[in-house]
Order: C-alpha cells, then structure tokens, then sequence
C-alpha cells in the first residue's frame, strides 16, 4: 500500500493495513526523514519515502492530501493505479473552487482531472479517523460497519473493497464518482452515523443506516 499524505486519517488507514499483513510506504510534502517518528511506532511493516516513490511502490495508493494540493500528485507514477481518495474538500483551507463550490464537478472529478490515468475510488473519507480504528471488526461480527464507497472502474472497486473488508469493514457502493457528493463534507453518511466526535469508541454503522444515509443526501 502507497500513501501520499500521512495525517490522521491516512495513519489511521495505514495502521489498519499493517494489521491485515500489508507493508505500507508512507510520504508527505515534508519528505521522508519527518516520518521517521510514524515509521518507528507503526513498525517494520511500515517505511518512508517520496510521494513518486509511494505511489510506485503500492498496488493500491492512499491520496489524502488537502485538495489544493492535488496539482502536485504525482500523475505519471499513479498510472494505471487504483487510488483510494480520503479527500475532503473545505474552502476555509484549499480556497474557492468555483467548481466545487456549485454543482458541476465532484472533488473526486476534480482529482482524476489530475491524474487521468489512475482508477480513482471515494473511500474513507466519511469516518473520523478515531471511530476508523475502534470500530473495526473481524468479518461476520454483528457489530461490523459499512463505508460507502463510489467509483468508475469496476476492477479498482472490487480491489478496494478487498482491501477495505480485510481492514476490518464491509463496504456500500454508492455508485459513480459523480454520485460521491453523497458521502462528502456535511452529508447524512458524514460522520453521524458513527456516533459524535466526543464518543471517541464510536458506535457501529449497518449497510441499511448507510444506505438511509446516502439516499437522504440533496445536493
């Protein structure tokens, strides 16, 4: 697994991989030597590089970075990639994007606009990344959650969702990308179905509150 971004939510993810056998390889905008500290707690699974090198390196790649920062992905090495986008995308932070400020593009369009040639599947960016780690569960548990996912290539779906199910979670697909505005910053699915930020435990989410969720979202 590549991550390009290493805040709390990719940290969070990639603790989930090293739990499920993956070896993951960690980058930021910093560069690799201000991960040495991530690296050395999560273990020898775990390794630092550049953001090239990340992508190049994982089957799957993990992008989540602030959206302003999507001109500098490195396009060429995530080619041909399915990318998990955590992305989120806030004005206060990434300034006005006139096309995710209306209705014409979602910020998962906007990031393949970037990286054409890349397989990009929403995913994880609806959980805050404490109820990511507490409330994963083994397959079969009744208490599992669901996390939606939305995408346009059927093989990067079917890979993420593997990926997502040995992480601990089983997965709703919430179509296209052009539908993720479902899942975006502020919609039912965001985080409220997991309980609230100060219940740091969170409570377990179903595949009917999920798709309650989605189906409620307006635009």
């Amino acid at each position: 697994m590549g991550f390009i971004g290493s805040g709390q939510i990719g940290t969070a993810i990639a603790r989930l991989a090293i739990e499920a056998g993956y070896q993951v390889v960690l980058s930021n905008s910093r560069g690799p030597e201000t991960l040495a500290d991530t690296v050395a707690e999560l273990g020898p699974r775990a390794s630092a590089a550049t953001s090239g090198e990340a992508a190049a390196a994982g089957d799957i790649v993990v992008v989540t970075v602030p959206v302003k920062a999507f001109p500098d992905l490195p396009a060429a090495a995530l080619a041909q990639k399915a990318v998990i986008d955590t992305c989120n995308y806030g004005p206060e932070r990434d300034g006005h994007i006139p096309e995710l400020d209306g209705t014409s593009l979602t910020s998962s369009e906007l990031l393949l606009r970037y990286i054409p040639d890349a397989m990009v599947v929403k995913a994880f960016n609806n959980i805050f990344y404490k109820h990511l780690l507490s409330l994963a569960r083994p397959a079969g548990a009744t208490d599992r959650s669901y996390l939606p996912i939305a995408g346009d290539s059927a093989p990067a779906k079917a890979a993420v969702t593997e990926f997502i199910e040995s992480t601990g979670y089983s997965v709703v697909d919430a179509g296209p990308l052009a539908d993720s505005w479902r899942q975006a910053t502020g919609t039912p699915v965001w985080g409220t179905p997991y309980g609230p930020y100060s219940n740091e435990k969170g409570q377990s989410a179903g595949e009917d509150a999920i798709r309650a969720a989605l189906a409620t979202a307006t635009r």
